[in-house]
């Protein structure tokens, strides 16, 4: 996986470098490194995200919801 993919699939999962890392449980500063492309992206963890990222690419939210109000 390129840090450029792993970028896109945060994108699609709608998580942040440190939602990422809160996840995981491991140091901000490692997922910064992958998203840098300093740090190669573990095989493992690339097809976890490839997953997660095609489920949220196949099944986006809801649009009846937007603007709705309490």
């Amino acid at each position: 996986m390129t840090s450029e993919r792993f970028y896109e699939c945060l994108l699609h999962i709608r998580w942040t470098p440190i939602n990422i890392a809160s996840a995981l449980q491991c140091e901000l500063s490692w997922i910064e490194a992958l998203e840098a492309g300093n740090e190669e992206i573990p095989a493992g963890l690339a097809t976890w995200l490839e997953t997660l990222a095609k489920a949220h690419e196949a099944l986006p939210p809801p649009h009846t919801y937007r603007g709705r109000r309490a």
